[in-house]
């Protein structure tokens, strides 16, 4: 399995990609985000599902993106269009021969960017039949993978108008409570955002290691944060009457 995430915000993008890859027994690291495009005009892939599905379709894209001549497709929507259609042919190839071995045809993405003919960038989530999603204000960020983990806090906390700086320990965040709970996400990581200001692409990786401050912080003060919930109303009902005691009133030292 994996988890990768896809945000718009009024700042731009952010998109995040764990790298575990694992196979029955097996665990294995590889690079989940892809980028394509110009020098200037570029957008990002991101999948999860069956690898030699995700390859095949991504050398079709590719090589329909070379046989255009174009620096880059017209728009994101373009690009998502050629992603189906590529998807859709080796559907057409494949489906039949995987599923005579028991293997599902299975391959989810997430594509986002701002080429030459988009207002604002785009974010769309791709399906296995080719159908597709796309984020808006109300709902900025879409996900693949095992995605029950990191929904809650992005919920919760994550808006449009979320400044990038945030929008970042968001995403974060949400890859640490997936890591946390399920053994098929993990580090490493990779991250990307694009910034409408300067419509500057920026892109880094993270190992395990790299990320031990925050992963220790967030632990101790989610600790801290539950310490500090309003006991009532359950105490009074559900726990002895001296442990109440306890709660109200301070320690004199005496």
């Amino acid at each position: 399995m994996t988890y990768c995430l896809g945000i718009r915000i009024r700042d731009g993008l952010v998109a995040l990609a764990d790298g575990r890859v694992t196979s029955g027994s097996q665990m294995a690291a590889a690079q989940k985000l892809t980028m394509m495009g110009g020098a200037q005009d570029r957008f990002f892939v991101m999948t999860s599902g069956l690898r030699s599905v995700r390859d095949k379709v991504l050398t079709y894209l590719r090589r329909n993106h070379d046989l255009s001549r174009d620096d880059c497709f017209p728009s994101v929507l373009d690009a998502a269009t050629e992603f189906t259609r590529c998807l859709r042919q080796v559907a057409a190839e494949d489906k039949a021969h995987l599923e005579a071995a028991d293997l599902k045809f299975n391959l989810h993405a997430v594509i986002g960017g701002r080429l030459a003919q988009d207002a604002e960038p785009a974010v769309f989530l791709i399906y296995p039949e080719g159908n597709w999603i796309t984020v808006d204000q109300r709902m900025p960020y879409l996900s693949i993978g095992t995605t029950a983990y990191g929904k809650p806090i992005l919920d919760r906390a994550l808006k449009y108008e979320t400044r990038m700086r945030d929008a970042l320990k968001l995403a974060y965040l949400s890859f640490d409570s997936s890591r946390f709970s399920s053994t098929d996400v993990g580090f490493p990581i990779d991250l990307l955002t694009y910034n409408n200001e300067d419509r500057t692409w920026r892109q880094t990786h993270f190992e395990y290691d790299d990320l031990r401050d925050q992963r220790l912080w967030w632990n101790r003060e989610i600790t801290q944060l539950a310490e500090r919930l309003p006991d009532q109303p359950w105490v009074g009902r559900l726990l002895p009457s001296e442990a109440l005691r306890l709660a109200v009133v301070p320690d004199d030292g005496g």
